[in-house]
């Protein structure tokens, strides 16, 4: 063998090295975004699940109550529901989806996961400007057989609650659509990866599949 021919195989030696380290290293980080995207859409789909609950049974059912057992009622409920559980699925889908949105910021994918995280950004804010303050305002009424005009307390929190609920509902459920979506996009685009990197270097493209 010549050396310009020793040459040519250590080049073609090295380029199929880096191609494989690449395809490996792409393959790692496509398995960390995936399992980051998919968390986001399960923490999504248990906050919207949430929302969509209460417009569709909590807030109906407390709506056949009197005045003074709805006041109760809602404030035991906005109490227990603090906890760390909802809180998980609460900033959850809000901090994976936006990691997600970051790690997926070069695929086709992340314009769908953008669309969820803003649609969810607007829903977070309605809890936040809206819901929550309400909340607080029903807890500062007291003790609901003290209260001396429990129609008027209840007035003032029930409609405007309840249709905010319903709005978050609607962001969230539609913030799930979208992760949906991306889901979809970014499987297809993995195989498709594996599938190429498989035809160009079997080791990489085994890599890559799993």
């Amino acid at each position: 063998m010549t050396k310009t021919g020793r040459h040519t195989m250590t080049a073609q030696n090295t380029a199929t090295a880096h191609s494989t380290a690449t395809a490996r290293t792409t393959a790692r980080d496509n398995g960390r975004a995936g399992v980051v995207l998919g968390a986001a859409t399960v923490a999504m789909g248990l906050i919207a699940g949430a929302f969509y609950t209460f417009s569709c049974g909590v807030m109906p059912g407390l709506a056949r109550s009197s005045d003074r057992a709805y006041i109760e009622a809602t404030q035991h409920i906005n109490d227990a529901i603090l906890n760390p559980v909802f809180f998980a699925s609460l900033f959850g889908a809000l901090l994976l989806t936006g990691a997600a949105a970051w790690m997926l910021r070069r695929t086709p994918a992340n314009w769908w996961v953008l669309a969820a995280l803003l649609a969810y950004v607007a829903a977070f804010a309605v809890t936040v400007v809206v819901n929550v303050p309400l909340n607080e305002q029903l807890a500062d009424a007291g003790d609901p057989a003290k209260i001396a005009d429990p129609a008027a307390v209840r007035a003032d929190f029930e409609d405007a609650w309840v249709v905010w609920n319903a709005v978050r509902a609607v962001l969230s459920t539609v913030a799930v659509a979208f992760l949906a979506r991306a889901l979809v996009l970014f499987g297809r685009a993995r195989r498709e990866s594996a599938a190429q990197s498989a035809y160009l270097d079997p080791a990489a493209g085994s890599s890559a599949s799993r």
